[in-house]
């Protein structure tokens, strides 16, 4: 059942935006795309630098929400670190041009327009307003109380890798390193394991006996897998076959993961092709994944990339970048993207989702979904 939260002007409205984002957001251009009165999240940009490119921001905010299914009208909340300027002619609002250019070229594809709002450091105003006003921060109502909401955040908050002293590094290499020697002796003709190996190590080799099982475990474990899972999990998403069959799998679940896994399996020894509907997961283009299931798999993924040796980072950040993106958090995606491109500049997975943030591609079931929230705007 969606929960419907109502807004009956612009200064209610623009204190349910952070609730709809989870956020306060800063230097952020944010659109409301509405179906009819209702609008079911937000969109946030980041602000562009200057006005020289002002003609293809717009293009890629329209482009933004061509993908919203239903979408017929919009509203516009600017959040700045600047203020407006007073003039003898009255008020200019910071990013005026912008907004201009953007709510004309939308109205003239066919949104209407129902808000175009800005948030400054000494107050709001509105742009649609003739002579716009400066009105006191004080006049926003406060943020409603929902789950998952922390005003105090902004967009990147969450984006630090969680705390992994040297001790945790050091037990997750000494159990990648034990876990590599039971594999290698595994793969030498099976020759029989001997006392000499680690039993923690042969154990987590059992483990990737069935991954999707092993996969499926790790979402109901701990915060912080213990060494030797992490490092069974480091071993899983340095290898792209094994790694998108588990991304797959936690976007959706156990069975599809077991279709995803056989899947990966018969393309690798025989060519056979991915099945499309597991294919359009892993692409964005399908399924509904559970928010609270992508986040359990964000924050392991997350202490794994605080606890792997340098060379096994990019493809862990590059995991968290598509949980991220998943989830609709663009910039967490961004900024684990370009820890894995400063290591490794030609990580194929990394590459291709940075290509996928720069077009502004958002996975469907962002858009599609019955959201669980909707904002209802009566005027």
């Amino acid at each position: 059942m969606d929960t419907i939260i109502r807004a009956s002007d612009a200064a209610e409205l623009l204190s349910l935006v952070p609730a709809l984002a989870g956020f306060t957001p800063v230097r952020s251009l944010v659109l409301l795309p509405f179906h009819g009165t209702r609008a079911p999240g937000v969109l946030r940009m980041d602000l562009p630098p200057g006005d020289d490119a002002v003609c293809d921001y717009v293009d890629e905010v329209l482009d933004l929400l061509a993908q919203v299914r239903g979408c017929d009208a919009i509203a516009v909340v600017v959040y700045s670190d600047e203020d407006a300027i007073h003039t003898r002619d009255g008020l200019v609002l910071p990013h005026a041009l912008l907004i201009d250019h953007l709510l004309g070229s939308a109205h003239d594809v066919g949104f209407h327009i129902i808000e175009g709002l800005c948030v400054l450091p000494s107050g709001w105003s509105d742009y649609l307003e003739q002579e716009p006003v400066l009105h006191p921060l004080g006049e926003i109502p406060r943020v409603p109380d929902l789950p998952g909401v922390d005003v105090s955040a902004d967009q990147r908050t969450g984006t630090e890798l969680p705390p992994a002293d040297l001790a945790a590094r050091q037990r997750v290499g000494m159990a990648l390193r034990d876990l590599d020697a039971v594999l290698e002796r595994l793969r030498c003709g099976g020759a029989q394991l001997g006392s000499e190996e680690n039993p923690q190590a042969i154990g987590a080799a059992v483990m990737l006996d069935d991954i999707p099982a092993f996969a499926e475990m790790l979402l109901e474990g701990d915060d912080d897998p213990p060494p030797f899972a992490c490092a069974a999990l480091l071993w899983c998403l340095h290898r792209p076959a094994l790694r998108d069959a588990v991304l797959v799998q936690w976007a959706s679940d156990h069975a599809t993961g077991m279709r995803a896994f056989d899947a990966q399996l018969g393309h690798a020894r025989r060519g056979d092709p991915t099945p499309a509907d597991v294919g359009d997961i892993f692409l964005g283009r399908a399924g509904d994944p559970d928010p609270a299931r992508l986040r359990r798999a964000l924050e392991v993924a997350r202490y794994a990339v605080a606890c792997a040796p340098r060379d096994l980072r990019p493809d862990v950040l590059a995991s968290a970048g598509w949980l991220s993106w998943a989830l609709g958090r663009s910039t967490h995606a961004d900024a684990y993207l370009r820890m894995s491109q400063q290591i490794d500049p030609e990580h194929g997975l990394t590459g291709l989702l940075l290509r996928v943030l720069e077009s502004a591609l958002l996975p469907t079931w962002l858009m599609e979904r019955g959201e669980r929230l909707a904002t209802q705007v009566g005027r």
